[in-house]
């Protein structure tokens, strides 16, 4: 459900105000922590009192150790309140930021409020109207990255002040670029949604590339790209050439299907009628790509939700002869290159099957049968008519099983 996953992302600095208020003390925060976490955290933080510093994740620049748990007090004497500037941000995610985050809480005369930050895209400059507050950094015992590093700045109200190419408002909001025309208003006063009509006009993407070799990125890479975009690139080489995509950098949404943001690779000049060698979202880097001719198509889709820092890929042809994979991929007749732990996993990942061909000691059967008509009568209103069985994740060895199993259920 889109709207559930939209409303419950306070990491997304780009659209959504991340501002969560909060009536509980920075102990309650710190005791919210989940209980199953070891007692021994790698300590770090402080008290800091002067009127600029710097603050970082623990071995910043290098990856911070599992289970950190870092808060800093920064107090300055009133009249003056407090900028923070993140200038790197790679923090462990998805949205909404459960397992490892950089949190700025604020405390005023009315209300408490926290903001709460992770991924790779750095948020933009924070005026808070406080003259204390608490920045914390916390991380769990998987998945990390390199941290953070932010300077902070002792201000008088009136020096609230935004970075050159981020957007001001409301008295000392700031926003990314990306969030300025993209018909959410971010603002208060709604300033970030006029004089829209040329707006974010001049993001170009996609194209028709040829040549031996070429590289292609997403919008604005590596910062945040764009909401709402379809970028499509088709790669064209000489004929008894294919083409190898690799990608180096790799940031996108995540989502366990790949629903929302992702990168489709299609084995062929169109995304019509060819085979998709992949589609991608989130963190991790995909594999290397080889195409089966000398044509391959690659799409970007974004939402209006969710933007990171996007991807960028290169491509490279080469011959018949020189068509092989690294040591730690599997090669399908077709010349995709696959990780090895795919292979004899029980799923066809290459078109023709070969990886789950000749496999010994599994747990599950071989996955070698092809697509056939759907006979099961309860079925037969599904908006497609073919199926492969056995299915291993439910244990279903044929269609007349599954028509058993189905004869238990009552369909309205």
């Amino acid at each position: 459900m889109k709207s559930n996953k939209d409303w419950m992302t306070p990491t997304d600095s780009t659209k959504f105000p991340q501002n969560l208020s909060l009536n509980h003390d920075l102990n309650s925060s710190i005791s919210s922590l989940p209980e199953k976490e070891p007692a021994s955290f790698t300590e770090c933080g402080g008290v800091l009192m002067a009127s600029k510093g710097t603050l970082s994740s623990p071995n910043y620049p290098v990856p911070y150790p599992p289970y950190s748990n870092c808060v800093w007090v920064i107090r300055v004497s009133p009249p003056f309140l407090i900028q923070i500037y993140v200038s790197f941000l790679a923090v462990e995610g998805p949205s909404p930021c459960l397992f490892d985050w950089l949190e700025i809480k604020e405390e005023t005369e009315k209300m408490s409020v926290a903001t709460r930050f992770c991924g790779n895209v750095a948020p933009p400059t924070v005026n808070t109207n406080s003259s204390i507050v608490w920045v914390s950094f916390h991380s769990d015992g998987s998945i990390g990255g390199n941290g953070f590093i932010a300077q902070y700045h002792s201000i008088l109200p009136e020096q609230k002040s935004c970075s050159r190419e981020e957007f001001k408002c409301d008295s000392g909001r700031c926003l990314l670029p990306i969030s300025v025309c993209d018909s959410h208003p971010n603002c208060l006063d709604h300033t970030d949604e006029v004089n829209c009509s040329q707006k974010h006009k001049d993001w170009l993407c996609g194209g028709k590339m040829t040549g031996k070799s070429g590289s292609l990125s997403s919008p604005n890479h590596p910062k945040a790209y764009p909401h709402k975009q379809v970028c499509t690139w088709e790669i064209f080489v000489e004929n008894r050439q294919t083409i190898r995509l690799s990608f180096h950098n790799f940031s996108l949404e995540t989502h366990d299907v790949c629903e929302f943001d992702y990168v489709e690779v299609y084995d062929g000049a169109n995304t019509v009628d060819n085979t998709v060698l992949g589609r991608y979202c989130g963190s991790t880097v995909p594999p290397d790509l080889i195409s089966s001719g000398p044509t391959m198509t690659v799409v970007f889709v974004t939402d209006e939700g969710v933007a990171d820092s996007g991807f960028w890929a290169s491509y490279q042809a080469i011959s018949f002869s020189e068509k092989k994979c690294s040591p730690e991929q599997f090669s399908c007749s077709t010349g995709e290159c696959l990780h090895k732990d795919w292979l004899c996993d029980g799923w066809r990942d290459c078109p023709d099957g070969a990886d789950e061909h000749n496999c010994v000691n599994t747990s599950y059967p071989s996955f070698t049968s092809s697509c056939e008509s759907i006979q099961v009568e309860i079925c037969g209103g599904l908006s497609y008519n073919l199926t492969s069985f056995p299915n291993i994740w439910l244990s279903i060895s044929d269609q007349k099983e599954a028509a058993s199993l189905l004869q238990k259920y009552r369909f309205n």
